[in-house]
């Protein structure tokens, strides 16, 4: 079995869903952005610790990318959630709660439900640093 199958077959049996498997092992939106238009590092109560940079053009979020310090459920979530905003506005993405990236992502352990609030409490301050600096 190579590496990359022993970490899906421990994610499967830990309680994450293939897409959520996907979004960590591919690492979808990890990263930073150039002279972003907003970003906020935010560390959790947990430890984990998520920097959400965004590109706003018109009032549209054009590009969302994060990084972050933690686990695969901080990863998964962070992923999922920088999916969901891009195309909408600040106002539409700062709507998203916990429940819908939970839902988005379609399953991850009980013990990472935190994770998902991370990444909406990181886009939330961030969008925050956005409407001030506007």
């Amino acid at each position: 079995m190579d590496e990359i199958t022993g970490i899906k077959n421990l994610l499967e049996k830990s309680g994450y869903s293939q897409k959520a498997i996907d979004y960590y092992l591919h690492r979808i939106n990890v990263g930073g952005i150039d002279e972003p238009s907003a970003r906020f590092a935010y560390t959790g109560p947990c430890g984990d610790t998520m920097e959400i940079f965004l590109r706003i053009e018109s009032d549209i979020i054009k590009n969302a990318k994060f990084q972050a310090t933690g686990c695969a459920g901080s990863f998964a979530s962070g992923s999922a959630l920088t999916k969901m905003i891009k195309g909408k506005t600040p106002e539409e993405a700062e709507k998203i709660d916990r429940e819908d990236v939970l839902n988005h992502l379609g399953g991850i352990p009980k013990a990472k439900i935190h994770c998902a609030y991370l990444a909406v409490r990181t886009l939330r301050k961030a969008i925050e640093k956005y409407k001030e600096n506007k």
